[in-house]
């Protein structure tokens, strides 16, 4: 049976004998110089674990479908992490299955023979000519060392007196011919968790993604003159950070923060169409993604002046203090919420010195007063999502304790709202957060980001040496 084409706006139409042309004469292009993807290895055994967490059972994981931006023009496709950490593959639609036996097949699309159809030069999503070159089944084979077929051969509704679990919610073609189990919610639990720790070549990915990132950072310095005369100064910084993104990796790994002045009191502004005033802070939080799907979430707050003001530098060395005792807690065996509340006590006490808060510490901790002028928590486990393995269990991640391969970032904040009429008028509109990302080791932690500054006195000679 031949599928329907996804036809858009630019297609003509096409006689027989056009049709008959195009399937002739064209030069044998398989390849035979395709060699394993480095995480093919890796996926493997990753495959392997999940397998023999649910032994003698089906497993489907879908790649996840194309969405539509507008009309008949699509988003860029990213797979689902949890099939991209199981395979290394990329293309939509594809699904993985975990047979019962536990041996893996692949099922995806492969590039279309140019003998027959008219997929190759007319579907806008899938063909060759539109959308660029798929593997065919011997080359994806051997790209991600797992068995492929084609996925019109698979079959969802085979062997029903077997058990079978769904990561459901990813591809509604998949949901809605898989016979519905009672284990999906635990499959999808497991997927996340077995992401918490990370592996030698993630840590290796993670770094890449990170060191780029830290580039990116740099170039956003050196482009400030630019900016500020710009009317769209935030923007103007966001599109030099994309650039290096697009450069270094796959993209950016989630919408860049750019936010001058009291829009940084804003936790996720993405608008970043604001002016850039010299008066005022930046707050730069964004990150890389490598082209294997791993970001790095890192935030530097600095003045666009290239000095901080007094004021600026109160505030900000009390989020460096914070941050500085949070770092110093992580370690293995660690409840994962004890560096939030270091870094919280930090800031409580600094907030009670200044006068804005009455109490004791401990009092004030209790009553959360605090959060006022903080808000929210102060890190995340980061990996394939900027807020990676969210699906977890509460006991084995924000409950639970810290381990050796745990990558996460600590990234404590103060917001002080422009209309905040507990605060001195200096403080007012001022937002400061400072983040970087960290890896769990046997003995304490790592600084992935360490290559960027975090003392005040190390941005203003960091942003000076970059002028």
């Amino acid at each position: 049976m031949t599928e329907p084409l996804n036809i858009g706006s630019h297609d003509l139409p096409v006689t027989d004998e056009l049709a008959a042309f195009m399937r002739t004469g064209w030069a044998d292009t398989r390849r035979t110089d395709v060699t394993a993807l480095p995480i093919a290895p890796w996926a493997a055994k990753r495959r392997a674990a999940l397998a023999s967490r649910f032994p003698g059972e089906r497993l489907v994981i879908p790649a996840g479908t194309l969405k539509v931006r507008s009309n008949d023009a699509d988003f860029r496709f990213r797979p689902h992490s949890a099939y991209a950490y199981l395979t290394g593959a990329g293309e939509p639609d594809d699904v993985l299955v975990i047979e019962p036996s536990g041996e893996s097949v692949l099922y995806l699309r492969p590039r279309s023979p140019r003998g027959e159809g008219q997929e190759f030069y007319r579907d806008r999503r899938y063909g060759e000519f539109w959308a660029g070159r798929r593997p065919d089944l011997a080359e994806a084979a051997e790209l991600y060392q797992v068995e492929c077929a084609h996925i019109r051969d698979l079959d969802l509704g085979r062997d029903l007196d077997r058990p079978a679990r769904v990561l459901r919610g990813v591809d509604p073609s998949v949901d809605a011919r898989a016979p519905r189990g009672g284990g999906d919610a635990e499959l999808e639990t497991f997927l996340s968790e077995m992401r918490l720790v990370k592996d030698e070549w993630e840590l290796g990915e993670l770094q890449h993604a990170v060191d780029a990132t830290a580039r990116g950072f740099e170039d956003v310095v050196r482009a400030l003159p630019q900016a500020l005369a710009h009317p769209r100064g935030e923007r103007y910084l966001e599109g030099v950070f994309g650039l290096r993104a697009r450069l270094e990796g796959n993209a950016i790994g989630y919408e860049s923060i750019v936010a001058s002045g009291a829009h940084a009191c804003v936790l996720h502004w993405i608008r970043n169409d604001g002016r850039l005033d010299r008066n005022d802070l930046l707050l730069l939080d964004a990150g890389v993604e490598s082209d294997t799907l791993y970001t790095a979430d890192v935030t530097r707050t600095f003045p666009l002046s290239g000095r901080f003001t007094p004021a600026q530098r109160q505030a900000y060395e009390l989020v460096y203090e914070a941050q500085s005792a949070a770092i110093a807690t992580l370690r293995p065996g660690a409840r994962f919420r004890e560096f939030h509340l270091a870094a919280m006590r930090v800031i409580t006490e600094g907030l009670r010195d200044w006068g804005l808060l009455k109490g004791s510490t401990d009092e004030l901790m209790e009553t959360g007063l605090y959060r006022r002028y903080t808000l929210c928590s102060s890190g995340h486990m980061l990996g394939l999502d900027v807020h990676d393995c969210a699906r977890a269990r509460s006991e084995v991640y924000l409950d639970g304790v810290l381990e050796e391969g745990h990558v996460l970032t600590v990234e404590p904040g103060l917001y002080f709202q422009p209309d905040d009429l507990t605060l001195p008028e200096e403080l007012r509109g001022m937002g400061i957060r400072i983040e970087d990302d960290l890896t769990v080791t046997a003995d304490g932690a790592v600084l992935m980001s360490s290559a960027l500054p975090r003392h005040p006195d190390e941005i203003e000679s960091w942003m000076s040496r970059l002028a």
